[in-house]
């Protein structure tokens, strides 16, 4: 028991570590590895659809005779999550990239598609400025119109920028305050208007457009004072005295 912790060992005066015999290893072997599914593909025997981001255990294998200006390509072979049917990949170095070689399909992936047509255009634009100097010369009379364009862009932008910068918070704080001062003396200019006008709209006593309003009971008087004058006319006022007197 005493040994089982043991850091140091004993090693022999005589002991020669060349005399060791080395266990000899295929040169491709496949070493098991943890990883991620880089990229979404779709199984081509039950047709689950596998994700980005799945982690699954794989075998990984140097293509042999296979490079990209010297650097090795790697194959990745792990099973379907749902019918364990064996899926290989492989890395592409020149487009940074995987390709599934069997057992499956890559989904469609818009991005992917944006990137080879900038690659083709690029392309296609080497091949023809590789004979003809003057397809070369326009090319690089619009690069050179377009890089003007940006620059014209962006010292617009800075000015625009350059503006606004001189605009403080204070000087922000400040202009909020009297747009909301002259806002309330504004409203409470509208409001006293509209007083004045009510104002006039009324007619008080002793005003050109008074009107008396002739209450209940003096109707009842006139009234009265009116039957009476029916039956005697000597009794009517004023006008009517005037008469009596003279019969």
């Amino acid at each position: 028991m005493g040994e089982r912790k043991v850091l140091n060992k004993y090693y022999p005066p005589d002991f020669d570590p060349a005399k060791i015999p080395r266990r000899r290893q295929p040169k491709n072997q496949q070493i098991k590895v943890r990883m991620m599914l880089p990229m979404s593909i779709r199984c081509n025997t039950c047709g689950t659809y596998i994700y980005k981001g799945t982690k699954f255990n794989s075998r990984k294998e140097d293509v042999i005779g296979d490079t990209y200006l010297g650097i090795q390509i790697f194959r990745f072979y792990f099973k379907c999550t749902r019918c364990s049917a064996e899926i290989a990949f492989k890395t592409d170095p020149q487009n940074s990239d995987y390709v599934v070689e069997s057992g499956a399909s890559r989904n469609f992936e818009p991005w992917r598609e944006e990137d080879e047509a900038v690659e083709k255009e690029k392309k296609k634009r080497a091949a023809e400025e590789m004979g003809d100097a003057m397809k070369s010369l326009e090319n690089r009379a619009v690069d050179s119109k377009r890089d003007m364009d940006i620059l014209a862009a962006l010292e617009e932008m800075r000015s625009m920028k350059s503006r606004h910068a001189t605009v403080s918070v204070d000087m922000m704080l400040e202009t909020l305050k009297r747009s909301a001062y002259d806002k309330e003396q504004k409203i409470a200019e509208e409001l006293d208007k509209a007083d004045e006008e009510l104002i006039k709209s009324i007619a008080f006593p002793g005003s050109q457009n008074y009107v008396r309003r002739i209450q209940d009971d003096e109707d009842e008087d006139l009234d009265e004072d009116f039957g009476q004058s029916s039956s005697n006319p000597c009794k009517l006022p004023d006008d009517n005295l005037k008469g009596c007197l003279s019969t």
